[in-house]
């Protein structure tokens, strides 16, 4: 049954100084058909692709919220969570440093820092519990039409990425028109393949 505090979706925001870098970076990820896995602030240099589980109406107050915390643009691609799960897509596992060790091996690449209580030298807790994190190890996570949709902020940025693929097939028809007729070259172009969901309204 679905609930308001939980998701059967996940989603990968794209970071960025402004929202022209993240939507320079969801093309990129387009492109590549891929979300390549990173190590950064993930103890162990392990390489993984991460994820929320946040729901959408609770996105505005926390994981894309930047005029209070959030490293995050809301740009992303969106999945349904068995389908990361069955890709190897885990929760992490909230917890102190010290207990980074007691973990097996095979399940280090899932701790994150939690630590609530501040213990000097500490200045500060350390809790990023909000983000409801979600990882996938791995190098590179596929990013194709069938499993994968995309998540953008308003759908002037949905209208720009639209327009952004036709002028792409654009070029690729009349390149096809140096080597055939025009009739022949149009059977190559591809419709826009993406489902977009706009967050418009949710932020």
């Amino acid at each position: 049954m679905p609930r308001p505090d939980m998701s059967d979706k996940l989603i990968h925001f794209t970071s960025g100084r402004d929202e022209e870098a993240a939507f320079a970076n969801i093309s990129s990820i387009l492109r590549d058909r891929a979300i390549h896995g990173s190590t950064e602030k993930i103890k162990g240099e392990y390489r993984c692709v991460c994820f929320t589980e946040a729901p959408i109406a609770a996105l505005g107050r926390g994981l894309v919220n930047l005029s209070e915390f959030s490293k995050y643009q809301p740009f992303g691609v969106i999945y349904e969570k068995a389908f990361v799960y069955s890709q190897g897509g885990r929760p992490v596992i909230y917890q102190s440093d010290e207990e980074f060790n007691l973990l097996p091996e095979s399940l280090r690449w899932r701790h994150m820092r939690y630590e609530p209580i501040v213990i000097p030298p500490a200045v500060r807790p350390t809790d990023f519990t909000w983000e409801r994190e979600w990882r996938a190890q791995c190098k590179a996570f596929a990013v194709e039409p069938l499993v994968a949709k995309l998540v953008l902020p308003t759908y002037e940025w949905a209208h720009r990425l639209l327009r952004a693929h036709d002028a792409e097939q654009d070029d690729l028809i009349h390149s096809y028109t140096q080597i055939m007729d025009q009739g022949l070259a149009e059977q190559h172009r591809e419709p826009f393949p993406w489902t977009i969901f706009v967050l418009e309204g949710a932020l």
